[in-house]
């Protein structure tokens, strides 16, 4: 199978239009030459130095072997060629020494986060003084809500980077209120018909949604229309006394798709998916293993979005609901494992790189993860390709370092997302749960579609059928979780 193959598999996989990846290279390649070129695909361009474009050459070397592991690969779709696999147990340190009392935990829990950003999700970004100003406020939803729209920056004379936030609250409810805090693919319009609400201006993936690479007006309200996929019903969560937070995941930082060049030749994902917040933390150095990447970015944002939580007084900042769906739910996940601030976490379809145990190599794997998306992931995961038996680390452990907290894991029947993989996860991580004194996923075997015996009050997974995205149904489960941990 070749590289370009593999691509078309993965796009099949995702629901994504296959004719967006009819112009591929043959593999991932270095700049064209020693000249250094600038981005000329979005609104942030960057120069390289010759020895930043000579280090360039290096990541792309080690991305070419990480693409040639995929293409040597098949998509595994039968559970009998799941290889045999061992998982680390999260309540023994690397070195082998058990955890014994609930003081050592954050220790060991420390351990894995520093495992995760050396060998996966890259360095955390440092946190962020955020400087906001309130450029709209109004009533929606018949007047039944109050939308306000926050953009923050994060330099004290409000330039560079910005973040646009929707957050709408509900007026029956005497405040703070929880919030569901999450970002969004195409924009804040498209969470209401408003015509208040702002249009980013931010670069995105060119879709049948979008005006090329900007957000289109006609999308408007889109999330609340019968028949997509994703469904974001604000009047419903509004209505069951929850505020909702949102921002366009582009406003941090782009995504371009696989293989997507600008007119030099260069990998968009490699330079031009480091810019937007990225800026705010000086020249990227290419050489480094461990560099933050795309989904870390994302995940500060969410972070971010906390900080404002914490300051606003009709939010409660004590009952959060941090969620997302595929790569955003992702994105969630990391940030919900890293910031101890969220109470509640709920990553809806994450797909591999997320929830599901990645040496089982059951539907997508590292090798597929590295080879489309080479800007979520550091350069050291890539010698995981193929190999996962050298893994020290599988997603389960990553879960464990959101207990004691609330985590939900919703998933889908898509072989492509292992959601069998998920609950397996969610399982290994759940003794760490009853270490720390709270109650793990309880003892059930791997629930049949809409089963929902699997929930339990702090720990929980379940499963739908239908269509990859979020569904009402979806935010149904979510919210009676949330509804039941904090008696609601």
């Amino acid at each position: 199978m070749s590289y370009k193959s593999i691509l078309v598999v993965i796009a099949a996989a995702w629901m994504l239009p296959v004719s967006t990846w009819a112009q591929l290279p043959a593999a991932p390649s270095a700049p064209a030459s020693a000249a250094a070129p600038t981005v000329q695909a979005g609104p942030a361009a960057q120069t390289w130095t010759a020895a930043q474009q000579k280090a360039a050459q290096t990541w792309s070397a080690a991305q070419q072997k990480a693409a040639q592991a995929a293409a040597k690969s098949t998509v595994n779709y039968d559970e009998a060629a799941v290889p045999p696999y061992t998982l680390e147990d999260p309540l023994h340190f690397a070195d082998g020494r058990k955890v014994r009392n609930r003081k050592q935990w954050p220790a060991r829990r420390q351990e894995i986060l520093d495992l995760f950003q050396r060998e996966m999700y890259g360095q955390m970004p440092p946190a962020s003084e955020i400087y906001t100003e309130v450029v709209e406020e109004g009533p929606t939803l018949a007047g039944f809500g109050t939308r306000r729209q926050l953009r923050m920056w994060f330099r004290p004379d409000k330039s560079g980077p910005k973040i646009d936030w929707l957050i709408v609250t509900p007026n029956h409810v005497a405040g703070p209120v929880p919030t569901i805090l999450l970002l969004n693919y195409g924009g804040n319009h498209e969470f209401l018909f408003d015509e208040e609400i702002l249009i980013t201006d931010s670069w995105m993936r060119e879709k049948h949604t979008t005006d090329g690479h900007r957000a289109s007006a006609g999308t408007r309200g889109r999330y609340n229309r019968d028949g997509d996929r994703y469904s974001y019903p604000v009047g419903m969560l509004v209505a069951r006394g929850y505020a909702v937070m949102t921002a366009c995941y582009c406003d941090i930082s782009p995504d371009p798709d696989p293989g997507q060049e600008d007119e030099d030749g260069v990998i968009l994902q490699d330079r031009f998916a480091y810019t937007g917040v990225f800026d705010l933390w000086g020249p990227r150095d290419p050489s480094r293993d461990d560099s933050t990447t795309s989904l870390g970015a994302w995940a500060w944002g969410l972070m971010r979005g906390m900080d404002w939580i914490e300051q606003d007084p009709l939010l409660d900042a004590s009952r959060v609901v941090l969620t997302g769906c595929s790569r955003l739910a992702k994105a969630a996940l990391i940030a919900g494992a890293y910031d101890e601030r969220f109470p509640l976490v709920v990553p809806v379809q994450t797909g591999g790189g997320g929830v599901p145990l990645a040496k089982r190599q059951f539907g997508e794997t590292i090798s597929t993860e590295v080879a489309a998306f080479r800007h979520w992931y550091c350069r050291a995961y890539d010698k995981y390709a193929g190999h996962t038996e050298t893994m020290p680390f599988d997603q389960h452990l990553l879960l464990s370092c959101i207990a004691p907290r609330a985590l939900l894991v919703e998933g889908f029947n898509g072989n492509w997302f292992d959601t069998k993989g998920e609950f397996l996860s969610v399982q290994a991580a759940s003794p760490v749960w009853s270490f720390l004194g709270a109650p793990g996923l309880p003892k059930v075997d791997w629930p049949d579609p809409y089963d929902t015996s699997a929930i339990g009050p702090r720990v929980g997974y379940v499963r739908r059928d239908q269509q990859h995205g979020i569904a009402a149904i979806d935010w149904t489960w979510m919210l009676d979780f949330a509804d039941r941990l904090w008696e609601k």
